[in-house]
């Protein structure tokens, strides 16, 4: 049975599922997060008509990832968001497996999505198709069908176009995985988003040089940012080291030069997206204004994710903050988009040594740290050091108690920290680097410094915002 078939069942999962949601303590209060059941991928992420639309992977009917449609959000500020209509449902022989992650095109005025169609057999054999759909007058969305189908070399898993027009030609980028079971990021070109040429490999495992770099490359996203190009992408098998890479799945970016008239891509090496326990699945877009915008989803495939506690609410997972991007000095650089500065209340601020600082309500606060010393205690259920190494966090874990460290290295001046109910967002020197995780203190949490440096501190309890 197709979840289209189960219209019923989903609109009695949201009816029923929402106020058990909202009943959770660990529910978000400012971050975008599911109704009911499981939500997981950023898809389809653009400005479009005055306002950011932003789609995501949803499983209404459970916390797992049986089902797969797009629910769909909008907004004007990337602060205030509210429901659309559920975009694409798997009610087609074609998709009957999931609608899986894509992307969304401005076609002469026409809001399109670009998406993954994916089947799966008895036999635990898989196909997919690259399909399009449209948008109509009242918002809906009409399914145009496969325009790609699964390119020769390449095994069931090849997912998640990214899709752009550059001169008048659309690009796609998609995740693969070849006959070898090596990871590959393919490019592919078209005059009219409908008959798509393949244009080959432009990264992964065994191009420009990279080895031992993971069996499947997924949510591929290439862009021209500060005269480079970025590559953005989620290795899956890439190899554990002793500080980076340490969740079942990492995000990671390169950066070089995309050449469009050979339909080839230079760069270099690896780089860890985010440090943190949480992050996966990150998409772009350019603002308005010409900002580039990421949002991810603060949750990782397998690993413990299916022990978090709001299960028992029947709900799981949320996207990130937005985050603008900027590359300088060989970096890429994340800061929360200016725009949630509209979530500050009353600014306060302290000086002294870190022990005798404040506690902190940690529901919704943001604050900002100048140290280069410092441990700071959430609720004893996340903890925060800065020392000469770097940042490190540390939870225990789900599953059997045992502690559990992330760690980003390097020099330590500044830490901008957003935290929600269940989240916390760290970025570091302004943006150098960034650990985004999941934690679930009781409520009401605190967060209380402790050690015998100084530390400056600024600090603003945030407004509560949920989607309407």
């Amino acid at each position: 049975m197709t979840l289209a078939s189960r219209w019923p069942a989903v609109l009695q999962a949201v009816m029923q599922g929402q106020p058990c949601a909202l009943a959770d303590s660990h529910y978000p209060q400012w971050h975008p997060a599911p109704v009911t059941g499981l939500m997981n991928d950023p898809n389809g992420f653009i400005w479009f008509a005055g306002r950011y639309h932003l789609f995501y992977q949803w499983n209404p009917l459970g916390c797992d990832h049986r089902y797969k449609c797009w629910g769909h959000w909008s907004s004007v500020d990337l602060v205030h968001w509210q429901h659309e209509s559920i975009a694409l449902m798997p009610d087609e022989e074609y998709d009957r497996n999931g609608c899986y992650s894509g992307s969304a095109v401005d076609n002469n005025g026409v809001l399109t999505l670009c998406y993954t169609g994916n089947v799966k057999f008895d036999d635990g054999g898989r196909i997919a198709w690259q399909c399009l759909a449209v948008q109509n007058d009242d918002g809906s969305f009409t399914k145009q069908g496969p325009v790609l189908p699964l390119p020769e070399g390449y095994t069931g898993h090849v997912r998640d176009p990214k899709v752009w027009c550059h001169d008048g030609q659309w690009y796609m980028v998609l995740g693969a995985q070849d006959l070898q079971k090596q990871g590959k990021v393919l490019l592919f070109t078209s005059d009219d988003l409908h008959h798509w040429q393949p244009c080959g490999e432009i990264a992964g495992q065994g191009v420009n040089g990279l080895t031992d770099s993971g069996y499947m490359w997924e949510c591929p996203d290439l862009f021209a940012l500060d005269e480079t190009h970025v590559l953005i992408c989620c290795p899956q098998g890439l190899a554990r080291e002793p500080h980076r890479y340490l969740n079942t799945y990492p995000s990671v970016w390169m950066s070089g030069a995309f050449d469009y008239e050979t339909a080839s891509f230079a760069h270099g090496e690896l780089h860890e997206l985010d440090a943190g326990f949480e992050f996966y699945a990150p998409q772009t877009t350019v603002a308005e204004d010409g900002r580039r915008i990421l949002i991810g989803w603060m949750g990782v495939p397998d690993g413990e994710e299916m022990l978090q506690p709001t299960c028992a609410y029947g709900w799981i997972h949320q996207m990130t903050c937005p985050r603008e991007l900027k590359y300088r000095d060989g970096r890429l650089w994340q800061t929360p988009a200016r725009e949630l500065e509209q979530l500050r209340e009353a600014e306060h601020q302290w000086q002294g040594r870190a022990s005798d600082a404040p506690e902190l309500e940690a529901t919704r606060l943001e604050f900002e740290l100048s140290t280069s010393y410092v441990n700071a205690d959430f609720a004893g259920a996340l903890r925060l050091t800065v020392d000469d190494y770097g940042v490190r966090l540390e939870r225990a874990s789900l599953k059997n108690g045992e502690m559990l460290t992330r760690y980003w290295q390097g020099d330590v001046s500044h830490l901008r920290v957003l935290c929600d109910s269940s989240s916390i967002e760290i970025f570091i020197n302004h943006g150098e680097g960034v650990m985004s995780s999941r934690y679930f203190p009781d409520h009401p949490a605190r967060v209380r410094f402790e050690g015998a440096s100084d530390i400056t501190l600024r600090y603003w309890s945030l407004r509560r915002c949920m989607i309407e």
